[in-house]
């Protein structure tokens, strides 16, 4: 078993689209229109399935935005150096919400953007081999 995607649902698909690829550094990978069911799909990720998981975005038809449920924590994603990371995301007009810097009680190096609807992303420093770069 292997994980194959997380689904989120946005207000406003392109302008979700435009932050995982222009700030993310995220490809989108295939879209989905089904206006008689009313919704529509985009898939974005580092890499597609079966090598590696992908976003998937739903919007909804008509609906603007969702309550954030207290379950959700956030997506994380390995880079290579989080402190430039965060610099990158905050230069394409990203929301640094957390700056880099290590967790509290270790030393792993993290930092925290948050999306457009509100989702946050934990990027994570990682050794080389072990994370995706920012593009």
């Amino acid at each position: 078993m292997r994980i194959l995607h997380t689904m989120l649902r946005v207000g406003d698909l392109q302008r979700s689209i435009d932050f995982y690829t222009r700030v993310m550094g995220m490809t989108l990978l295939r879209t989905s229109e089904n206006p008689s069911q009313g919704y529509s799909l985009a898939f974005l990720g580092y890499g597609s399935n079966p090598e590696h998981a992908e976003l998937e975005l739903t919007y909804n038809h008509g609906v603007a935005s969702y309550e954030m449920g207290g379950a959700y924590g956030h997506i994380a994603i390995g880079v290579p150096d989080a402190y430039a990371a965060c610099d990158r995301i905050r230069a394409a007009g990203g929301q640094v919400t957390r700056e880099a810097g290590p967790v509290k009680g270790g030393t792993t190096v993290i930092a925290f953007v948050t999306d457009p609807d509100g989702y946050k992303v934990e990027l994570i420093q990682r050794a080389e081999g072990q994370q995706v770069a920012l593009r």
